[in-house]
C-alpha cells in the first residue's frame, strides 16, 4: 500500500472507531437513571417558610409596631404581606416589606380593631404560623 492509501485508511478506522464510541456512550447515557447522578450536581429544593415575630403582644389602637421574621426558600426582593381574619376570611392589609437577601423582613404595622387580633404572614402560596396582637 502507498502512504496516501493507509493514511486514508488509518482515518477512516479511527472515524468508525470514535462513532462507535460515541454511540455506546450515548446509550450507556440514556440508560442511566438521573437518580444515580452525584450529589454534588443535584439541585436540592428547600421547602418554602416564613417565620413572625410581633414586637408587642398588646398595643394601643392606631400605633405602630413592628413584625418582624426570616424567611427560606423565598426570593429576595420578593414581597411579604399582612393578613388580619376578620369575620372568619383572611384579609390582607396595607402593611408589606421585601425580603431581604439574607431571608428576613420587617414590616411597620397599625392596627384599629380593638380586642384580639389573629395575624399572619404571607409571600405568593407561603404563609407563616398565625400569632396575635390585642388592641387596647
Amino acid at each position: 500500500m502507498t502512504v496516501i492509501k493507509r493514511h486514508s485508511l488509518r482515518i477512516v478506522t479511527v472515524g468508525a472507531l470514535s462513532a462507535a464510541c460515541v454511540a455506546l456512550a450515548g446509550t450507556a447515557m440514556a440508560a442511566t437513571p438521573a437518580a444515580s447522578a452525584p450529589a454534588a450536581h443535584q439541585a436540592v429544593a428547600v421547602k418554602a417558610g416564613i417565620t413572625a415575630k410581633p414586637s408587642v403582644s398588646s398595643v394601643g389602637a392606631w400605633q405602630l409596631f413592628r413584625v418582624t421574621g426570616n424567611t427560606t426558600g423565598l426570593k429576595a426582593g420578593s414581597k411579604v404581606t399582612l393578613q388580619q381574619k376578620q369575620n372568619g376570611k383572611w384579609v390582607t392589609l396595607p402593611a408589606s416589606a421585601p425580603i431581604s437577601r439574607n431571608g428576613s423582613y420587617s414590616l411597620g404595622v397599625k392596627l384599629g380593631l380593638k380586642g384580639k387580633n389573629d395575624l399572619r404572614v404571607i409571600s405568593g402560596t407561603t404563609v407563616s404560623p398565625v400569632f396575635n396582637v390585642t388592641v387596647r
